[in-house]
């Protein structure tokens, strides 16, 4: 199940950066952000996104 997880968390951090990144930008464009729900959803993608990147960079860095 680790590995499982693993896996998961580095494939949605990398098939889902761009539309992540561009909905965060959208909404930060368009909308206030008075909502704190938004706002951790927002940091919550993007830390998905950062630990995704991190594994890999570990994994297959070497």
């Amino acid at each position: 199940m680790k590995n499982f997880l693993k896996f998961l968390i580095i494939w949605v951090s990398q098939n889902l950066a761009i539309p992540f990144w561009v909905v965060g930008h959208i909404h930060l464009s368009i909308h206030n952000f008075h909502d704190l729900i938004e706002i951790g959803a927002s940091v919550g993608m993007n830390l998905i996104v950062a630990i995704g990147f991190f594994i890999d960079y570990k994994e297959n860095g070497k």
